[in-house]
């Protein structure tokens, strides 16, 4: 029994989370999201590799981690496109949350930007609909062998990490997840489970980060200080999660601070957002449950809705505009009227994918951004840079393994060579072997699989003979030297475990073997390899190659083997060998550059004689059977 894991995407690579998990014959798709870089077929995962025809029914269901688009915003397209009609997870925050942002990109991209569309608003409801929300903690029976449970994972709301269990085989995928508190969410909590494998995202695989305050202290100063020398501050952020930590932080900021600058969104998507956020305030943090009864923190007071008109006005503020990345939406357009100002800042608050200009500014201060063959943003303004990014890091990457224990690790979600040296990390500091394929490779390891099985009462008598063993123990007090005797019963419990068709399994002592394989067929376990000969005379008989071969081999092997021939085999003990007339001999070793015309033979061995066989066969390899004679070399005269 094994489990195979399939990577479609964040293989080596931040985006299009997609995870093809086969435990024990039972498939399960973990995220099906896009890539925010791409706008040609490598934004989605290649689903072709499921299935060629199209089939996706051997998927027993689809397990959604949260409502971000690299890890949802191919869901729609799966399944109302490729035609998946599959059962589909996510916890209920998900469920709520993900609608709005696919609706968002699609408006997004279709409607502003005139792209094909890949799916519409009615794929989205349509999706949606097959939707079964579940809640921490509980326990759902996909069918009869598979199980899967939720834990919260921090990160964005309604985020989660799943449990899956096949029959006695156990793995965590965790999604993305936060390790850490901030201010509206909570640390990620699961249970010490007993597990096969753990999938685990690595964004941050070798970076600790500070302290959340002297993280919070510097962005808001490095804000502060351009507002009031006049200049308009922008930070491209997704419409949910880290839009309401940071309006949180500032909001309390400006409170204090009595400041009049204007604080907008740019969106009345996130507007929307912030009521959802208010009715799921169970899957917050603590401080804000525990606030709720005097002030709901999502209620900001300085904080209002941005419009388009607004874009160019005279004088200072601060605008939240989606999408993150300034991979396209508002956030593009106000980049682009605001970036060649030098008076202006545009603040990067979480990691940026490769291929968007997010990620263009964070590699380095370029002035100059290409947009298209036709367009190009001069860029003047101030680039400020500070990790406000949900995902965890190393630290917290290290601490779950180490809490979890699994037995494999298979590292997604991350960049390459910053996964390898995690990798190298869980394998030296934890002993547990660590994986981090590319996307469309496959990883498969064993799964664990129990046995009940009845011990015989032979067996159990033996285990509870002792096994006495005595030692002497010297001890010194002052200058007298006393011994003891000390006695032990190191007892071991060792059996052999018999499994027979139709018969329950069962341990019994190893002298009640014998009786029991009395009668039994005689099993004997044969080596087979096909060897090819150096340049042999194809035109040569079967018989006088036979005869050829016999000659040189009874000479190496005088005094020790006889060789017995007949027409069509030569043996020697039980080591046989004859001329091999199939084109495609499944014990054929694949070589390189061999004549045409190769003659092979066929040889196969008992164990016993394994030494012997391969004696011969070295031989065989590294002798020329061409027949011709030695060159002469020239005698003097």
């Amino acid at each position: 029994m094994a489990i195979e894991t399939l990577v479609l995407g964040a293989g080596q690579e931040v985006g299009k989370s997609c995870v093809v998990v086969t435990v024990n014959g039972k498939k399960i798709m973990f995220d099906c999201g896009m890539h925010m870089g791409y706008i040609d077929r490598r934004r989605y995962p290649d689903f072709s590799r499921i299935s060629k025809a199209g089939d996706f029914s051997s998927i027993a269901c689809i397990i959604i981690t949260h409502f971000h688009l690299d890890h949802v915003g191919a869901l729609p397209y799966f399944t109302e496109v490729c035609g998946y009609k599959g059962p589909i997870y996510m916890t209920y925050p998900t469920k709520a949350l993900s609608p709005l942002m696919l609706e968002d990109y699609r408006k997004v991209m279709v409607d502003r930007r005139g792209e094909e569309e890949q799916f519409t608003s009615d794929n989205i409801m349509s999706c949606m609909k097959k939707v079964i929300a579940v809640d921490l903690k509980q326990t759902i029976q996909v069918d009869k062998d598979l199980q899967i449970r939720a834990y919260y994972a921090g990160h964005v709301l309604g985020a989660a990490m799943f449990y899956a269990k096949v029959g006695d085989s156990a793995l965590v995928y965790t999604g993305d997840y936060n390790m850490t508190p901030d201010r509206h969410l909570g640390a990620a909590q699961i249970d010490r489970l007993d597990l096969d494998l753990v999938i685990t995202e690595s964004t941050y695989a070798t970076t600790i980060r500070d302290s959340r305050y002297a993280r919070e202290r510097e962005f808001l100063k490095a804000v502060h200080k351009c507002v009031a020398d006049g200049g308009k501050v922008l930070i491209p952020t997704f419409a949910l999660g880290r839009a309401q930590e940071l309006c949180m932080l500032m909001d309390d900021y400006w409170e204090r601070l009595n400041l009049q600058v204007p604080i907008y969104f740019s969106a009345g998507l996130t507007l929307q957002a912030n009521m959802y956020y208010k009715m799921l305030i169970n899957w917050t943090s603590q401080k804000v449950k525990e606030s709720y009864a005097t002030r709901n923190a999502f209620d900001f007071k300085n904080v209002r809705n941005f419009e388009r008109s607004m874009l160019n006005a005279p004088g200072p503020c601060v605008l939240f505009a989606t999408p993150g990345m300034i991979s396209g939406g508002f956030s593009l357009e106000a980049f682009k009227q605001w970036a060649p100002s030098e008076q202006n800042l545009v603040t990067l608050p979480g990691y940026c994918v490769a291929g968007t200009i997010g990620h263009k500014l964070m590699s380095g201060k370029p002035t100059k951004i290409d947009l298209d063959k036709t367009t190009q943003i001069d860029v003047k303004c101030q680039i400020h840079q500070l990790s406000f990014s949900p995902h965890t890091d190393s630290k917290g990457i290290m601490d779950l393994v180490r809490f979890l224990s699994p037995k494999h690790v298979i590292l997604v979600h991350g960049e390459k060579p910053k996964m390898a040296s995690l990798k190298g990390r869980i394998e030296s500091e934890l002993g547990i072997q660590c994986y981090y394929p590319a996307n469309n490779e496959s990883v498969r390891i064993p799964s664990t699989q129990h046995v009940k099985a009845t011990p015989s009462d032979f067996f159990l008598q033996s285990c509870q003979n002792p096994n006495f063993k005595f030692s002497m123990i010297s001890s010194k007090d002052g200058d007298t030297e006393t011994s003891r005797l000390h006695v032990t019963d190191d007892r071991v419990s060792q059996g052999v475990l018999v499994l027979q068709k139709n018969k329950k399994a069962k341990v019994i002592h190893q002298d009640e073997l014998s009786s029991l394989i009395q009668g039994a067929d005689k099993h004997t376990v044969q080596f087979c390899y096909c060897c090819p000969l150096q340049s042999p005379n194809s035109k040569s008989s079967t018989a006088d190659l036979l005869s050829q071969v016999s000659t040189k081999l009874s000479s190496e092997l005088a005094g020790t083997t006889n060789i017995q021939k007949n027409d069509s085999q030569l043996q020697a003990s039980s080591f046989k060998l004859s001329i091999c007339g199939k084109d495609r001999c499944p014990f054929r070793p694949l070589q390189e550059n061999l004549i045409p015309g190769t003659i092979f033979l066929c040889c196969n061995w008992s164990a016993t004689d394994d030494q012997l066989a391969w004696r011969i066969i070295s031989f065989l390899e590294n002798t020329d059977f061409t027949g011709s004679p030695p060159p002469v070399s020239a005698q003097p005269a």
